[in-house]
């Protein structure tokens, strides 16, 4: 006999586990995760920020909405912090000072921005070469714990006694009598009558496993590389770094540096791994904007970061699936947008308060994708 529940979530990264988490205040859930870990291709190997240089109106809006979660969690989330302060920078050349003029202006209705010369960019980022003469910084960014986060919706989740299955991959997906109903490899079956399609890169694999037409999902490869920073830096007081173009980003890790190019290449759904073209890319783009020296790449890693076409996440019920509901294309901006998300999937789905003012269940509907009203 299936094991039945009020809805099952296909996905136990940030997406799926933060919505389960949510969910379960008001219903029962069952998350089903392919892999024997959460957020194994794709939260669990992010370097998260909270700042607002990434995306768009939307995207700093849910960004915004997300913050006073990581601030103040409910009681019991977690047993650390998480996350810690640290500055945003986001740098630029002279012949760049227009793009950062036009991003301040997009980022000031989110975030309290101070406007940096070439000596208070120095100042805040000693590191950076001397072409770096214009800048912009947000002294309340906040780095996030991916693992604190994950493990607090798990711990949700598990609280309000809903489960979590892991090494669970999809083999089969039917709807029968309003029923779904997903088979995993090994025959252990499932039932709900909503079904939750949080599955990341392979969110579009699971549609078409489920009979709904495919949004045109992109999963795109982004490369991190550690090192070690030029003696005598005191890492405590570094920014996270960013180019005002999507080129570098670097900031502090366990004693190190990060950094990654910003690359994103595209991809098939997979286990992503660091390609030799991205790594040196890295170092090159280290060099060439900063005054260190990479001698040594102590550790390197890859994940996935997947878009809808307009790059906007897809979150509402499928036009063309009764129960078929859509959490997908949170790019590079899942952890941050977590708390937001897991909110308006909740609406959505038990049909409570919309809790956004700045946006509208259409901005995100699936059925943008498909040609049909949302």
């Amino acid at each position: 006999m299936p094991h039945t529940s009020d809805i099952i979530v296909i996905g136990g990264g940030i997406a799926g586990l933060s919505a389960a988490a949510e969910l379960s205040r008001d219903a029962s859930v069952m998350v089903l995760e392919a892999e024997e870990q959460i957020g194994f291709h794709s939260s669990g190997r992010s370097a998260t920020m909270v700042h607002y240089a990434l995306g768009d109106r939307l995207v700093r809006a849910l960004t915004l909405a997300s913050r006073a979660f990581f601030e103040s969690p409910p009681d019991g989330f977690s047993e650390i912090p998480l996350g810690r302060r640290m500055p945003v920078l986001v740098h630029a050349r002279e012949d760049e000072r227009e793009a950062l003029d036009a991003l301040e202006c997009d980022i000031i209705a989110f975030a309290d921005l101070e406007r940096l010369d070439a000596r208070g960019v120095h100042e805040l980022c000693p590191l950076l070469r001397d072409d770096a003469v214009h800048g912009i910084a947000d002294r309340d960014g906040i780095r996030l714990d991916p693992h604190a986060l994950l493990q607090g919706y798990l711990r949700m989740l598990r609280h309000a006694g809903d489960e979590l299955v892991t090494a669970a991959r999809v083999a089969s997906v039917e709807r029968r009598c309003g029923v779904w109903t997903v088979t995993v490899e090994g025959g252990a079956s499932y039932s709900a009558p909503i079904l939750v399609n949080a599955a990341g890169a392979w969110a579009d694999k699971v549609a078409s496993m489920a009979g709904a037409a495919p949004i045109g999902l992109q999963p795109l490869r982004r490369t991190i590389i550690t090192f070690d920073a030029p003696p005598g830096t005191n890492l405590e007081d570094l920014p996270f770094a960013k180019t005002v173009g999507d080129q570098l980003y670097f900031a502090s890790e366990s004693g190190r540096l990060f950094a990654s190019p910003m690359d994103e290449v595209p991809t098939e759904a997979c286990d992503a791994q660091a390609e030799e073209l991205e790594v040196a890319l890295a170092a090159y783009r280290v060099e060439e904007r900063t005054t260190i020296k990479v001698d040594r790449i102590h550790s390197r890693w890859a994940g996935l970061r997947t878009f809808t076409p307009d790059r906007n996440p897809a979150v509402g019920f499928a036009p063309d699936s009764d129960g078929f509901f859509w959490l997908a294309g949170q790019g590079g901006f899942g952890l941050q947008t977590s708390p937001a998300m897991a909110r308006i999937a909740a609406s959505l789905i038990l049909h409570t308060v919309w809790p956004m003012k700045d946006l509208v269940a259409r901005d995100l509907s699936p059925g943008r994708f498909l040609g049909q009203a949302a």
